[in-house]
C-alpha cells in the first residue's frame, strides 16, 4: 500500500513534469498526435501504479521515450510545411464565398447540425452573416463574417485610440507581489500612502489588487460581495 501511495505521487509528478516539456499547446487544444501521446501516457503511468510487480524504471522510460517523440515531431512541424500537413493535417474550408461546402463536409462526417451548432457557439446565429468558415486543423472552427457584418471598429469610423495595456498585478490574496512593482518604477511607500487614501490598514484585507495604464489602484477586498 506504501509503495502504490509513493509510485503515485512520484508518477504525477512525472507526467506533470512531461506535459510541461511538451509545451503549453498541450494545454489548450491539441493536435491529433498530441492527443495520442497524451493519452497514451496516462496509460502508461497507470500501469506502474497499479501493479508493483512492474519495474517503476518501465513506465518513467516509456514516458519519457514519448515526451521525447513529441518533442522530434514539433522540431520537424516548425521545420517543414509538408511534414506538417502530412501529421496534422490542413485546414478544411466549410463555408466559403457565403456557400456551404457541402463536400467537404461528408469528407470529414460533419452534419449540418453540428456546423450550426459550431456557428451559434462562435455568436453567428444565422449562416447567412457567414462569409468563410474553416475547420483548424486542432478542431477548432474559425469563422469569418460577411463585410456588411463585421462590427465597427475604432478605425473604420476615423478615430485613434491609444493601445490597451494589460493591468499589472500587485496584490493577490493579501501579498504584495515586488516584482511587478519594481517593473513599473514603484515602490513599497507608494502602495502604502494608495491604501491609506482607501482607508485600507492591512494588505490581508485584500483579495486582488492592480494598477491600470493610468496608474490607478483598483481594489477588490475580501469577503465584498458576501452578506
Amino acid at each position: 500500500m506504501i509503495t502504490i501511495f509513493f509510485r503515485t505521487i512520484f508518477l504525477f509528478i512525472f507526467v506533470v513534469i512531461a506535459i510541461r516539456i511538451m509545451g503549453k499547446a498541450e494545454l489548450s487544444e491539441l493536435q491529433p498526435f498530441e492527443l495520442v501521446v497524451i493519452i497514451m501516457i496516462a496509460e502508461l503511468a497507470s500501469i506502474p501504479m497499479e501493479d508493483v510487480n512492474i519495474p517503476f524504471i518501465n513506465g518513467i522510460v516509456s514516458i519519457f521515450t514519448l515526451v521525447f517523440i513529441q518533442i522530434i515531431i514539433s522540431i520537424i512541424n516548425l521545420k517543414s510545411e509538408k511534414a506538417r500537413a502530412i501529421i496534422c493535417g490542413k485546414p478544411s474550408v466549410l463555408i466559403e464565398k457565403g456557400k456551404i461546402v457541402e463536400k467537404e463536409l461528408r469528407n470529414l462526417r460533419i452534419n449540418m447540425n453540428d456546423l450550426i451548432e459550431q456557428l451559434r457557439l462562435k455568436n453567428f446565429h444565422n449562416i447567412n452573416d457567414v462569409e468563410f468558415a474553416i475547420l483548424e486543423t486542432n478542431g477548432d472552427l474559425s469563422v469569418i463574417p460577411k463585410s456588411d457584418k463585421k462590427p465597427l471598429t475604432a478605425s473604420d469610423i476615423g478615430l485613434s485610440l491609444e493601445n490597451e495595456n494589460l493591468p499589472m498585478s500587485i496584490i493577490i490574496d493579501g501579498k504584495i507581489n515586488y516584482n511587478n512593482l519594481k517593473k513599473i518604477s514603484l515602490d513599497f511607500n507608494w502602495l502604502y500612502k494608495e491604501l491609506k487614501k482607501q482607508n485600507i490598514n492591512d494588505v490581508t484585507d485584500i483579495l486582488y489588487a492592480s494598477i491600470d495604464k493610468n496608474m490607478n489602484l483598483n481594489i477588490h477586498k475580501k469577503n465584498e460581495n458576501e452578506t
